[in-house]
């Protein structure tokens, strides 16, 4: 109650009280109001400078994820964290700061999804649909308990005690993981777990701006290659080996593969007719090792034989690869597409590297596609060779009729004229 005129007579040191309990109030107030525009502006700070990492690194994730990161851990008053791709059950660890030494060489010997460590129940949790996994003291959580390997290389390596983890998700789907740790029992605040769900939402944005940025170069390049073999077609009407040239660059280089070759089948026998980036040992094997029968026993015989693609992730550990000459080497992933002409197979494309480093299924549809345009090539050299020799042919017959023509009763003329092409 407000002290009234004969209170502030009577009594003028209360009143002094009063009113300097409410300046005290006030003054809180203020500085209440002043952290939280201070914290919202650092907050807002913080997401514009990632925003503008996105902006500037449209196909590198790794400073987007770095920045990220760091400004979480700032900003959320955390020791260390960690940021996780999921695919699957791979897990793949893409930014991390702060961890320990003696953590990291566990990881490293125990990578997350292998038989040792598993899949951490945190995310085990995120992709049954929680929001956020947060735990106030590590060392006395259930998970530490119940033996989650993570957990507890995390408490007993590293020192986490509070931790918190968010997932990143595109639509319904769990794509990754942005976790933060204290080294002191202390929980974070509901401001701090929005704000990390913030930044997975970036980091989901990011890479739904790299993976655009990406399929739209992917298609681009591919559509250039094509254009570029097609003038090469157009340009070489009778003669197939500048196309072979220009898809075997194309095809190595935009598979991401080290090397490649194009292989034609005459029916027997397979030959060995272009090729791009093999190094000479690899080369001199290659074709000391053909021509070749379709078969079990190589890449490209296979995908004669079987008349599909033949993928071999690492040919040292396939029971039925049998050129030793190419495995001595030290090539192990291959991949061969047949050309196939009306369903038949008249040769290959087959594109290779030295590490295990299986294809993707986009990278397999896109040889598929130079195959295509093989066949283009192959038709066309066949269809201008046919009509050249039916012109010849014609060429040939109206010269004799013509001369037939004037030499109505003298015959000799008739039978000195040339032959035709197949005369």
């Amino acid at each position: 109650m407000s002290a009234t005129p004969d209170s502030t007579l009577t009594n003028p040191e209360q009143l002094i009280t009063d009113l300097q309990r409410q300046l005290a109030e006030r003054e809180a107030e203020l500085a209440e109001c002043k952290a939280e525009r201070d914290e919202a502006l650092e907050q807002q700070t913080a997401t514009a400078e990632v925003l503008q990492v996105i902006n500037s690194s449209p196909g590198d994730l790794t400073p987007v994820f770095d920045a990220m990161l760091e400004k979480a851990l700032s900003l959320c008053e955390a020791s260390f964290g960690i940021m996780n791709m999921y695919e699957g059950e791979r897990l793949l660890r893409v930014a991390e700061r702060g961890l320990s030494p003696a953590y990291n060489k566990w990881r490293e010997a125990n990578p997350l999804g292998s038989s040792s460590a598993g899949i951490p129940l945190a995310l085990q949790r995120l992709v049954a649909g929680k929001g956020a996994v947060h735990t106030a003291d590590f060392r006395t959580s259930e998970m530490y308990h119940a033996g989650d390997p993570n957990t507890r290389a995390l408490v007993d390596l590293a020192g986490a005690r509070t931790h918190l983890a968010v997932a990143l998700r595109r639509g319904q789907t769990v794509c990754g993981m942005f976790t933060i740790f204290r080294q002191e029992v202390r929980p974070f605040s509901d401001k701090q777990i929005a704000l990390l769900q913030n930044f997975a939402a970036q980091a989901v944005i990011a890479m739904e701006n790299a993976r655009l940025l990406t399929e739209t170069r992917e298609a681009l390049e591919k559509q250039t290659a094509t254009a570029k073999i097609l003038r090469v077609i157009s340009g070489s009407p009778t003669d197939l080996q500048p196309t072979f040239d220009a898809i075997v660059v194309s095809a190595t280089i935009l598979s991401g593969a080290e090397a490649g070759g194009v292989f034609r089948f005459d029916g027997s026998l397979i030959h060995f007719v272009a090729h791009y980036g093999w190094p000479a040992d690899v080369l001199e094997a290659v074709q000391r090792s053909f021509p070749i029968r379709p078969g079990r026993h190589s890449t490209t015989a296979r995908a004669i034989l079987t008349r599909e693609v033949a993928h071999i992730p690492d040919a040292a550990a396939d029971p039925e690869y049998a050129l030793p000459a190419i495995l001595q080497t030290g090539v192990h992933t291959m991949l061969s597409v047949p050309i196939l002409q009306d369903g038949n197979p008249v040769g290959a494309i087959t594109v290779t590297r030295r590490q295990v480093a299986p294809f993707s299924q986009a990278q397999i549809e896109l040889l598929k596609t130079f195959a295509d345009q093989a066949v283009i090539a192959i038709e066309n050299v066949r269809l201008f060779n046919e009509t050249r020799e039916a012109l010849e042919q014609q060429t040939a017959t109206a010269e004799v009729l013509q001369v037939i023509n004037s030499s109505p009763g003298n015959l000799p003329p008739v039978f000195d004229v040339p032959p035709g092409p197949e005369g």
